[in-house]
């Protein structure tokens, strides 16, 4: 048993954080102390002293933060990619070049940066959505789990939560191949495909802690996975896992859909018996009035990366409206542009804002619950939900006085804290971040200026 002793946490009176409907305005609860059993809070109390023994959590804590939507080596492409003009489909040729020098050991090594990187900034989980599984020209290394498992090893060692989504990729564009330089990320078919993820999950139950490393399924696109591989995972798909799929993103990839299928990617989806509960469907930027519908029918959860949308040149996608529809919320980071869970909240309502022209489309609470528990049908592993008995032990302490938030109401932090004003980040009741430092791997910048010598 051990224990945390918070100067201050943002709570509601029955110790809920998430703002959802029908919860109480949450308020600063001064002299919060949680004890700790097995990486879950055990005990709360408030307005109490800390106990000899206690680690002291100075700032405001709130729940950590949980990234819906992750590639690691998209890193390596911060700030490289801004001469002159162009577009998503421009960046991609980019990015493919990145992903063309990935190795396991190099894999391992950036990706442990990165993930440190989020945790720092305050996340404590991750969903990783992952497709580079296959030597360069698509021959599986001797290890067929060779680049996944070292994603799982580079996570355990910055002690964040990872869900890795094994993805399935076929084509290179709607009745297109891959090209050779997707080679690497395509499997023969569905089947074979549902085959390696089949002995992915028995490889990482054999050798991670289910708390720490769990493992979910995503298909790349509508553009990547033709509709007959579509009814495969439909009918095959192990019901126990999530599924996520980039969604709409392009308008070009909208029209691609209606000519091919004569439907919308979404409607394609809900033809294949694939729009459910526990889809998360990534961007959901260029959706129709029945889009929108059909997911929030579903119960969908909408991952929204509103830094990479905003520095893809994407657009501005319907939140509210889908929230509204019934979706929930999520945030990533996606190509990691900034990795940073409040400048996501913000940059959502932001968005909502120059579209509208209307202030408060989302509320605090709300950018809250979407960068925290709006995740929870994203991932395999557990959520940091609430400062309550059971829930884990991940948490965010953030500093109310620096430049940013001197003045602000804790409560309405997302709209004036930033990844530097996070002061300390626990994740299952151990203290891994402090100051700007990992405890066990130093300072992030370090660690990413080092894992990009490995790439030019």
């Amino acid at each position: 048993m051990s224990g945390f002793w918070c100067e201050a946490a943002l709570i509601e009176a029955d110790g809920d954080l998430t703002g959802s409907a029908g919860a109480r305005r949450p308020e600063v609860a001064a002299g919060v102390r949680l004890e700790v059993h097995e990486g879950r809070i055990s005990g709360f109390a408030t307005g109490v002293r800390a106990e000899t023994g206690d680690q002291i959590l100075n700032g405001v804590v709130f729940p950590a933060a949980a990234n819906a939507h992750s590639h690691a080596f998209h890193r390596i492409l911060r700030g490289r990619t801004h001469d002159g003009r162009g577009d998503f489909w421009l960046w991609r040729e980019q990015m493919y070049r990145s992903a063309a020098e990935l190795t396991p050991e190099k894999y391992e090594k950036l990706a442990a940066a990165v993930f440190t990187e989020m945790v720092v900034s305050g996340f404590s989980s991750v969903a990783e959505f992952h497709y580079v599984h296959h030597q360069p020209g698509g021959t599986p290394y001797p290890e067929p789990h060779a680049m996944e498992l070292a994603l799982a090893r580079a996570a355990v060692a910055s002690g964040i939560r990872l869900t890795l989504l094994d993805t399935l990729y076929l084509a290179g564009g709607i009745g297109t191949p891959l090209s050779p330089e997707q080679a690497r990320f395509g499997d023969a078919d569905a089947e074979a495909w549902l085959d390696r993820l089949a002995s992915l999950r028995a490889e990482v139950a054999r050798s991670f802690p289910p708390e720490l490393v769990g493992v979910g399924a995503a298909l790349h696109s509508v553009r990547g996975v033709p509709e007959e591989a579509l009814k495969t995972v439909a009918a095959k798909l192990p019901a126990d896992i999530p599924l996520h799929i980039h969604l709409s993103e392009q308008p070009a990839e909208n029209q691609a859909c209606l000519e091919a299928y004569g439907v919308t990617p979404a409607a394609l989806l809900a033809r294949n018996g694939l729009l459910s509960g526990r889809l998360s469907a990534v961007h959901a930027t260029h959706l129709t009035p029945e889009d929108i519908r059909l997911l929030g029918d579903a119960g969908a959860t909408v991952v929204m990366c509103p830094t990479t949308e905003a520095d893809l040149a994407d657009g501005i996608g319907p939140a509210r409206a889908l929230s509204d529809a019934g979706s929930a919320i999520a945030l990533g980071t996606d190509q990691h542009a900034v990795i940073d869970p409040w400048v996501e909240m913000r940059t959502l309502e932001h968005g909502e804002r120059l579209g509208s022209g209307q202030r408060g489309r989302f509320s605090p609470q709300e950018l809250f619950h979407a960068a925290t528990i709006g995740a929870t049908a994203s991932m395999a592993t557990p959520i940091a939900s609430a400062l309550e008995v059971g829930a884990v032990c991940d948490l965010m302490a953030v500093a109310p006085d620096s430049v940013r938030t001197a003045g602000s109401i804790p409560r309405q932090f997302a709209f004036s804290a930033t990844a530097s004003d996070v002061t300390d980040v626990v994740i299952a009741g151990e203290l891994v971040a402090s100051n700007g430092a990992h405890v066990r791997l130093g300072t992030p910048g370090s660690l990413i200026t080092e894992a990009l010598k490995d790439f030019s």
